[in-house]
């Protein structure tokens, strides 16, 4: 079937679906496995159902399904990628489509980062009034099956549920249903997809009328209170947040308010002002969307997009608390899933730009410290994939070392830990420097290091022993303990804990010896991993029952 291939090239695509009639006939199908996400949501810490304002990304681009589409990858020349997943809570994926499924892609990287993926289920114009009078102005067998059907889209491609975004006016008929569809819709993805979610868009009111209102009002909240959330229209100020904010009463966390990286109409901040419209949301305790933040891609250039994007997302960072990681092994190579080639094992295998969003790795915190420090994405070099983390500072005059913060966890530590670092020091002097990590636990009394009769560590920071080769049994899975290659140096540590809770996981470099003057380094990162050295010694499970079907040599 042409929508689940390229009609040029035959590749395995992402697809939407067109009006109420292709909703309905939807069933899945033979060729949608390539559709399927391949990657459990992570947990993370805070989960998303806690008190704290969480922070919404709606993607929409271009009409979306670019070269994002192809489930393959593909040759894209700088693509758009997005990757500060540590700071948000919720990704949408968004276009003018009837019901828009996530490009698997998607749903695959931000899972493996502990991010939720929403679809959009959207009526607009004429087209869109006829399409509600059909499924909403008749019975509740009309519009349950069309509940139950985008339920059962989300399950099948392992999605977490839907963007509701109805704009145009409704008959009282149709109205009068709205609510009860979206009960029953959010009934339905509650018990499809574990976490499921359905949020509803501040368009029409409760008697038809389409009216974006910018808040939360007596009007809209019928809508409101059917569903897991309220994502408001653009346009509000700060009188918009008071009132919004009382009358939610309990539920403040679940009004995402709006925000439109383009500043279209009369809006608060927008571009690189964004964050006085995220100051504003969070002095009032709400959940922000932030809409299209692919401006820095579509208004400032494809060119310099990874220098802009960063700054963006630096500028807001004050306003979007991060989420920690909670269980193990952690193994990432910073991968963007994009590049100019390919790397492995530090050596350039297949030049040539590429972009595939499912092969992008667990992504780290991205800290920030003006002149101090900066951490970015570097293309030209990279341990494995198509990136690697470029981390840059200086220590300062007098000082021997600086930690730089790349994880937040929070879960208990197991008895012993083995941790493996890939690193190349650029710039002058990379012989002055020694780079390793550290692993920071929670204050409590009882936790220590080693045997029972060592003191607990001091502000609970562990930096684990070096290990100059692997133990028996773990050669293959450590094997490169203190052997780098292609300029780059390969590092194995183990550490040993008791009742202990693990905190951050730190890159720590430092001078041989402490200088007068300030000391510049430039460090980049291959490969970090954190395994628990129980789960490390026992085998993989074997693949069972693999097949392959329609194949095609070429």
């Amino acid at each position: 079937p042409a929508r689940h291939f390229d009609t040029r090239t035959t590749e395995p695509i992402s697809f939407f679906l067109s009006g109420l009639e292709e909703l309905l006939a939807w069933q899945p199908d033979s060729n949608d496995d390539f559709n399927v996400s391949a990657v459990p949501l992570a947990k993370r810490q805070p989960p998303l159902h806690s008190r704290r304002p969480r922070t919404l990304v709606c993607h929409d681009m271009r009409g979306g399904y670019l070269e994002d589409r192809f489930i393959q990858g593909s040759a894209t020349r700088n693509p758009y990628v997005f990757y500060h997943w540590r700071y948000i809570d919720i990704f949408v994926y968004f276009s003018h489509h009837t019901v828009t499924i996530p490009p698997v892609c998607w749903t695959n990287a931000a899972h493996r980062n502990g991010v939720p993926v929403l679809g959009t289920f959207i009526t607009e114009w004429t087209e869109g009034q006829k399409l509600c009078e059909a499924f909403l102005a008749g019975g509740a067998e009309a519009y349950r099956a069309v509940g139950e059907q985008l339920a059962r889209i989300a399950q099948h491609y392992r999605f977490d549920g839907w963007l509701v975004n109805i704009e145009n006016t409704l008959s009282a008929a149709a109205v009068g249903n709205l609510p009860p569809f979206l009960r029953h819709l959010t009934a339905q993805m509650h018990s499809a997809v574990p976490g499921g979610l359905v949020i509803w868009y501040d368009s029409v009111l409760q008697n038809g009328a389409l009216r974006w209102q910018n808040e939360l009002t007596e009007e809209n909240r019928v809508f409101f209170d059917a569903c897991d959330g309220l994502f408001t229209n653009y346009n509000w100020k700060e009188e918009h947040l008071e009132r919004t904010r009382g009358l939610a009463g309990p539920r403040h966390t679940d009004i995402y308010v709006g925000v439109d990286v383009f500043a279209r109409g009369d809006v608060i901040g927008g571009g690189f002002d964004t964050d006085k419209s995220l100051r504003l949301i969070r002095q009032h305790g709400l959940s922000a969307a932030i809409f299209a933040p692919g401006w820095v891609y579509e208004h400032l250039g494809e060119e310099n997009f990874l220098r802009n994007e960063k700054k963006f997302w630096a500028s807001l960072a004050e306003y979007l608390p991060t989420h920690s990681i909670c269980t193990l092994p952690l193994a990432t190579s910073f991968s963007l899933g994009m590049g100019t080639s390919r790397f492995l094992s530090g050596k350039e295998e297949e030049p040539g730009p590429w972009y595939d969003l499912s092969a992008q790795e667990i992504q780290p915190l991205y800290p920030e410290r003006e002149g101090r420090l900066s951490t970015s994405c570097c293309l030209q070099d990279a341990w494995c994939g198509g990136s690697s983390l470029r981390v840059q500072g200086t220590i300062p005059p007098g000082e021997e070392r600086v930690a730089i913060r790349l994880f937040s966890l929070q879960m208990p530590a197991p008895p012993k830990l083995f941790l493996t670092l890939l690193y190349k020091l650029e710039g002058p002097h990379p012989d002055e420097f020694a780079v390793a990590l550290e692993l920071t636990t929670w204050d409590s009394g009882t936790c220590h290091e080693g045997n029972v009769t060592s003191l607990p560590e001091p502000n609970g920071r562990h930096h684990p022993r070096f290990l100059p080769a692997p133990p028996p049994g773990l050669a293959k899975l450590l094997a490169a303990c203190d052997r780098g290659s292609n300029g780059w140096t390969s590092r194995c540590y183990e550490l040993d804990l008791r009742e202990c809770s693990l905190r951050d996981l730190s890159l720590l470099v430092s001078c041989h010896q402490p200088s007068p003057r300030e000391m510049p380094f430039t460090c980049l990162l291959g490969e970090v991993r954190v395994l628990d050295a129980a789960s490390v010694a026992a085998s993989p499970p074997e693949v069972q029952s693999l097949s392959a079907s329609q194949l095609w040599w070429q």
